[in-house]
């Protein structure tokens, strides 16, 4: 069953997004392993014959640097990490582009942080870079810019950049490759424990079986792919983690052998404006709902009122992005409020008529349209 369902995911993917981890490209001296960039571009090209497109989201920029810069262990303070990324990234992307070349590919560096996805304009802008670079004999190396990130416009890790660019693109599969060979039932170096070929439907009880802590060279680990995996599969995306250092990798998933944990898509693909209001802009504010507000939005495809609000949060323009969450904290869907956050407060709780007393007059009907608004739950 596991393979029909591999056969049908693979044969649908027009692009594969190619995550691959810090730890899958780093030796134990931490220096980079060029014989493994060169088997991963070998089978880039073996994918790229298929007539699918290829984006590699690659860490390993601050571990490069770290080898170049002669650092022992990974820098802990914010301007030495960026110094080890900046002088890393030149050699990474060198590296990227000698192993490609051979096989007739340029690799294109495409460098974001978290503000490229949060303005509509950049986002639309960095889809359509991607889009032209299909058009040559380009793969894109996508990674965060570490020289300029700070924490407001970090993504957290790579991963949950990778699930944000395959966000971007139509028709992707999803490739995490790291040091594990997938999702585990228990503790990975157990010998009780059994890899898990197969989740046809996300929940988050499976956030319990990953093992905290980050990984040795990176900054995610099990946690962050899992959270880039809900992230992924709510938008219609379907993800395998698998371990980049097990040889021909990319050729056996291509091949749709039961290689990794292949995680499948929850419902139908989103349009790509409601995947960048759901699961791309980060909210700036909270509306706290009471229980027929949620059911309204939450299975009967209703829109947004404002008698539903019990209390708001935030500080938030018209237009922006707030979270809707129950009583109990729980996030459920996102939307663009049609009201800042000063006039939600002043009609949360109320009807149209009470609307009109507070404010003069109703601009909208609705604080969310439905159009909006997506149900991230």
């Amino acid at each position: 069953m596991d393979n029909l369902v591999r056969r049908e995911i693979i044969a649908d993917a027009r692009t594969f997004v190619i995550k691959i981890g810090t730890n899958v490209l780093s030796r134990d001296d931490d220096t980079i392993d060029v014989d493994r960039i060169a088997q991963l571009a070998e089978q880039i090209h073996r994918v790229r014959e298929t007539g699918r497109q290829v984006v590699v989201v690659s860490s390993g920029a601050i571990g490069a640097g770290m080898g170049l810069l002669g650092l022992k262990t990974r820098p802990t303070d914010l301007p030495h990490l960026q110094a080890a990324a900046a002088a890393g990234q030149a050699h990474l992307i060198r590296l990227y582009d000698d192993c490609l070349r051979k096989h007739g590919y340029h690799a294109a560096q495409v460098l974001l942080t978290a503000n490229d996805f949060k303005s509509r304009t950049r986002y639309l802008n960095v889809r359509n870079t991607l889009h032209t670079l299909f058009e040559y004999k380009a793969i894109p190396i996508v990674n965060e810019n570490d020289t300029v990130s700070v924490a407001e416009i970090k993504f957290g890790d790579n991963d949950q950049l990778a699930a944000m660019v395959t966000g971007l693109l139509s028709d992707p599969l999803l490739i995490i490759l790291s040091i594990v060979d997938g999702l585990y039932d228990g503790d990975p170096k157990s010998p009780t424990s059994k890899l898990i070929p197969l989740v046809d439907q996300w929940n988050d009880s499976l956030l319990g079986l990953a093992a905290p802590g980050r990984s040795l060279r990176g900054i995610g680990g099990m946690p962050s792919k899992l959270e880039a995996v809900r992230t992924a599969t709510g938008v219609g995306e379907s993800v395998i983690i698998a371990n980049g250092t097990r040889p021909g990798v990319l050729d056996e998933i291509l091949a749709a052998q039961e290689v990794g944990t292949l995680f499948l898509a929850k419902g139908k693909d989103l349009p790509a404006w409601k995947r960048w209001i759901g699961f791309t802009v980060r909210p700036k504010g909270r509306f706290i709902l009471d229980e027929g507000a949620r059911r309204a939005v939450e299975t009967q495809g209703k829109s947004l009122l404002a008698i539903g609000i019990t209390a708001v949060e935030g500080e938030f323009a018209k237009g922006e992005v707030v979270s809707l969450v129950d009583r109990a904290g729980e996030e459920f869907a996102r939307g663009l409020s049609n009201y800042n956050a000063h006039d939600a407060r002043a009609i949360a709780g109320k009807r149209s008529e009470e609307i009109i007393q507070a404010l003069g007059s109703l601009p909208y009907e609705e604080v969310i349209h439905r159009d909006n608004l997506v149900v991230t739950t």
